[in-house]
């Protein structure tokens, strides 16, 4: 990525939420090696500062550590569940359990709103900032033909919303800011990796990581509230 993210002001803070994932781990070490900000700091929840999305406080925190290290130019919330031990994506409606679907939105849509409330602040009022949070093609509404996975599709489509509605806000006082929905495509990461179908183009999370900071680089005030693929396409609500 040495030749990338020349859209930022040099200097500056980047931030990766997320940090100690397949994806999130990729993004911090090109978003250091690209030598454009000052300083690159990672959270996760085992890391310093520590984030969780699910505790608010934590995420309060760590927005103040970062803010007194200079200036923010760009936060990535390489954040996101699908399944896990505790849950799977539902195939059927009388797969809906009420708890399983809350916590898909807790961690998908409300964690990332909070990450936004926290962080958005920090943004200078003038030069290009940007908010990228990892949404997914399946939350689309318009693109739904197959059904099924119905938490985590209806949490990435609250959290389409969320940013749409976060760059109508941001926008009134740091008009060069950019908010970005992101859909990474299969990325070969603990997320995707028990659902890649055969046949499926399935890149590395360097390569992916790679294609969306060119995507987030190549962004400006026009695409804010955006949802856009890795390749920059614009996706259908």
């Amino acid at each position: 990525m040495s030749d990338a993210l020349n859209g930022f002001p040099s200097g500056g803070v980047a931030v990766v939420i997320g940090a100690s994932g397949g994806l999130g781990s990729a993004f911090f070490r090109q978003l250091e090696e690209s030598g454009r900000f000052a300083r690159v700091v990672g959270c996760s929840r085992a890391g310093v500062p520590r984030i969780d999305l699910e505790e608010e406080a934590s995420i309060e925190a760590a927005a103040a550590h970062v803010a007194g290290l200079g200036p923010l130019r760009l936060v990535v919330d390489a954040t996101g569940i699908l399944s896990d031990g505790a849950m799977v994506p539902e195939k059927a409606l009388a797969r809906i359990d009420a708890e399983q679907m809350a916590r898909a939105f807790r961690i998908n849509a409300i964690g990332p709103a909070l990450l936004i409330r926290h962080f958005a602040p920090l943004f200078p009022r003038k030069g290009k900032s940007v908010f990228a949070t990892l949404s997914a093609r399946v939350g689309s509404i318009g693109d739904n033909a197959l059904g099924g996975w119905i938490s985590y599709r209806s949490a990435k489509a609250a959290l389409n919303q969320i940013v749409r509605t976060a760059a109508v806000e941001m926008a009134r006082g740091r008009p060069e800011h950019v908010m970005l929905a992101l859909h990474p495509g299969t990325v070969d990461t603990a997320l995707s990796r028990p659902f890649a179908c055969k046949g499926l183009a399935i890149r590395t999370p360097d390569e992916a990581a790679g294609l969306l900071l060119r995507v987030i680089d190549r962004a400006d005030a026009a695409d804010t509230g955006g949802f856009l693929s890795y390749a920059g396409e614009r996706l259908p609500w």
